[in-house]
């Protein structure tokens, strides 16, 4: 009997410590985040699409996505025929209304949808799959990748989206679009991943998850989910001369979704991290120019002046194939998983160099602390200083003028603000670090407004 009693006695001590166990593991977790991942599961290969059950992953997702209402108000001139024959005066205000989808991600109200959803909106509107509409408040943006946070405050407890892995979906998997194409709530459309890291801007800054899941305008800031129902990507884009489906359509995939809000919560921005690289994709003919025989990976062609991988010793010439382990086929692939990172996050580097194989540790530096140097002139990106002094939303800032043939100009120039670049607004670093690498040192026309306010040309 004493023997007995000992089992038992075990067995409920067991059995406590493994509900204690859990409580702390899973719990604490789920107060850690609003956002929810799914765990991991075994593939689903070769299956045929009559094989695949899409009908759960359908329900359970149509509960989870929005509609999105954006109410602009706009001052417009007055028509000109009637100001002159009734004498009216001044401006008169429009409204318009765009509609799109969001995705609810948490239980309290959060909302993931597109930046160009909810764009210069003086009011929002979200509908839910029950049809109770609420106000929404919106939280943070990243115009770069087109995501936006929002927030309503329900009466309820909300039906919200799991995070699935986007880095382990396959081209050829099965996905499912869901949204509200052309103001017709809860549509489901069905396609395979056509291909990832792909970037449509030449800028080094997208990468899409391509699918031929229909999408069509309203389907903007929608899911894109898995056979089970988890979040891989935000529909964002279509490719299309008529501006209506014709074959592919593009999304922000959940990795980097992720990452943007977690940062829009608890920084109240997007945190950057920048490995400080500079150059391009291999192919034949860039292997052949440059004496070499890979034809994959991202060659290095120049290293940014203080950035992480200066300081961790890569080189120009090195050859990056991997970074943690994932391969590098060449900028987007590099770009998709550095846009999952923050600065000052470690990152193995795998490289070749001179046909040796070596991993470094690369810290990550805050994007915006870096500048690019083009022709001897130094940019940077402006900050909100900047931005309230001159009275601008965007511009790239005159760091420093080392080229002899402008340096009696310097004192004018450094501190001034490009606007413009041959006529291509100056956004961002990345967008003209890229296209003056493309001109190959030749001049350019600059749009510059002087440290005096003064709006001038002049070409450099």
């Amino acid at each position: 009997m004493k023997k007995y009693t000992g089992l038992l006695f075990v067995s409920l001590l067991s059995g406590a410590i493994t509900l204690g166990s859990y409580k702390i593991l899973f719990e604490n977790q789920s107060t850690s985040s609003a956002i929810t991942l799914a765990p991991n599961y075994a593939k689903n290969v070769n299956l045929a699409a009559e094989t695949i059950d899409f009908t759960s992953a359908a329900e359970s997702t149509l509960h989870n996505v929005v509609h999105v209402k954006n109410v602009t108000v706009s001052n417009v001139p007055r028509n000109p025929i009637m100001e002159y024959f009734y004498g009216y005066r001044g401006n008169q205000q429009q409204t318009q209304i765009g509609t799109g989808s969001g995705v609810i991600i948490s239980e309290d109200g959060f909302i993931v949808t597109n930046n160009h959803v909810i764009q210069n909106a003086t009011e929002l509107e979200i509908t839910l799959n029950n049809n109770k509409s609420y106000k929404a408040k919106l939280i943070g943006t990243d115009t770069k990748m087109d995501i936006a946070l929002l927030k309503i405050e329900a009466d309820e407890k909300l039906p919200y989206i799991v995070f699935g892995d986007s880095d382990e979906i396959k081209v050829g998997e099965w996905v499912l679009a869901v949204g509200n194409p052309y103001n017709l709530n809860s549509t489901v459309t069905a396609g395979i991943v056509s291909a990832k890291a792909r970037d449509l801007s030449n800028e080094g800054l997208q990468s899409f998850i391509q699918t031929d899941a229909a999408v069509n305008p309203g389907n903007s800031g929608g899911a894109l989910v898995n056979t089970r129902g988890e979040l891989v990507g935000i529909n964002t884009m279509i490719s299309s001369p008529t501006g209506s489906y014709a074959g592919y359509s593009f999304a922000v995939p959940s990795n980097i979704t992720r990452k943007i809000i977690e940062d829009l919560m608890q920084f109240g921005n997007v945190q950057r991290g920048a490995l400080g690289v500079e150059g391009g994709e291999l192919n034949s003919n860039v292997a052949k120019e440059i004496g070499i025989d890979q034809t994959q990976g991202f060659y290095i062609n120049k290293v940014t002046k203080n950035s992480g991988a200066e300081k961790a010793g890569i080189k120009k010439g090195d050859i990056i194939t991997a970074l943690d382990n994932k391969k590098v086929s060449g900028f987007s692939d590099l770009t998709a998983f550095i846009n999952t990172k923050r600065p000052d996050e470690v990152v193995n580097v795998s490289i070749l160099r001179d046909g040796k194989q070596k991993i470094i540790p690369v810290i990550l530096t805050k994007k915006e602390l870096l500048a690019f140097e083009y022709n001897g002139i130094e940019l940077e990106d402006i900050d909100s200083r900047d931005k309230k002094e001159f009275k601008i939303d965007y511009g790239l800032k005159i760091k420093s003028i080392t080229n002899e043939n402008y340096i009696d100009y310097a004192d004018e120039l450094e501190g001034s603000i490009i606007m413009s670049i041959d006529g291509m607004k100056a956004e961002s670093i990345d967008k003209v670090s890229s296209y003056l690498n493309r001109k190959k040192g030749s001049k350019a026309q600059y749009k510059i407004i002087t440290k005096n306010k003064q709006l001038v040309r002049i070409i450099m």
